[in-house]
Parts: structure tokens; C-alpha cells; sequence
């Protein structure tokens, strides 16, 4: 961390960090706690053994850095785009409150996060960050995970589309540049 500390005394504190959410997943670790250059985790209790948790402690946070994530999101995931606002009708809040609560926590085990951008014409308009954006299964996710499950529960939704912004298109040239380099070479 650049600054300050970070405490998750359970895994219910962890929604912002998605290494403190990893950390938790492995059997025995009890609270996480991020500081300006060093990770503390408590274990549940002394029968969990160190050497093990160790091991697997050290392969969790080495994959996570290897990812290039951030440690922690500036504000909790769910703080603006899924945020029920009164301009919003029936079909947009349900849309929201299903996003929030069933789809982002399962997208975000995976690394990545997926936001809300609209809901126009019976097509509900969402973008992909993190690992899940350049997941070559992102399609199939969108279509076969996260549209079957909108539709399922909200009939009003036709479909769904990923939506690209302005950073996502340079990138992809960007890409594309690099490829041609790498192929002349």
C-alpha cells in the first residue's frame, strides 16, 4: 500500500480487496491486514498448522501481484453504478440489485468486476474490468452466465451487450500495434 493501513477482521470486511477476499479462502486464515509494505494474517487457531497456511499464503499473494490488481478499491465496488437512484424504474433497480447481489460477488472471485452502464431497449449495457475483461471465456460469461440469469429473473431484459470505452479502444490498438511489431521482427 502506497499509504496508510487496511484491517479485515472477517471476510464480510473484505468486499473492497480482492487479495483480502483470496486470502480468505483459504482454509484457516482468520483476519488480513494490509500496511505500507508488509501483509499480517492471523490464524483461526493453534491447530492450524503454520508451515501449511504458509505455503499457501505465499502462492495466493505471488499469483495476486503477478495480476497486476489493485490491493484495494478506492471505495466499495458497489458504490456508484449499481446505486438505485429515483430516476431509475422497476426494471433498472431489480436489474441493479441483481448485479450487485448475485452477479458482481461471483465475477469478482474470478479477479475482475463487471459494471453497470444502462438498460435501453431491453438490452442491458455492462462492462467487464479487471481479469475478466481480456478472459478469452468473457463472451461466453456475458451471454451464457450473466444474460441467462437477468432474463431468468427480469423478463423485460432482451439480452445484454459489452460496452467498450475510449481507454478500451486505444488499448486494443495499442494491441494491435504491438502485434504487427512483434510480427515484422
Amino acid at each position: 500500500m502506497e499509504s496508510g493501513t487496511a484491517d479485515f477482521p472477517t471476510e464480510a470486511k473484505a468486499a473492497r480487496s480482492p487479495l483480502a477476499r483470496l486470502l480468505f479462502k483459504i482454509e484457516g486464515v482468520k483476519s488480513v491486514f494490509f500496511g505500507s509494505d508488509f501483509i499480517t494474517i492471523t490464524k483461526m487457531d493453534d491447530e492450524v498448522d503454520w508451515k501449511v497456511l504458509k505455503a499457501e499464503i505465499y502462492a495466493v499473494i505471488m499469483d495476486f501481484f503477478a495480476s497486476n490488481l489493485p490491493i484495494l478499491h478506492e471505495e466499495e465496488p458497489s458504490a456508484q453504478d449499481t446505486k438505485v437512484t429515483e430516476e431509475d424504474d422497476e426494471t433498472v433497480a431489480m436489474i441493479k440489485e441483481l448485479i450487485e447481489t448475485r452477479i458482481r460477488p461471483t465475477v469478482q472471485e474470478d479477479g475482475g468486476d463487471i459494471i453497470y452502464k444502462g438498460f435501453k431497449d431491453g438490452i442491458v449495457q455492462l462492462k467487464l474490468q479487471g481479469a475478466c475483461s481480456t478472459c478469452p471465456s468473457s463472451v461466453v460469461t456475458l451471454k451464457q452466465g450473466v444474460q441467462n440469469m437477468l432474463q431468468f429473473y427480469i423478463p423485460e431484459v432482451m439480452g445484454i451487450e459489452e460496452v467498450k470505452d475510449e481507454v478500451d479502444d486505444l488499448a486494443a490498438k495499442e494491441f494491435e500495434k504491438f502485434e504487427k511489431k512483434i510480427g515484422e521482427s
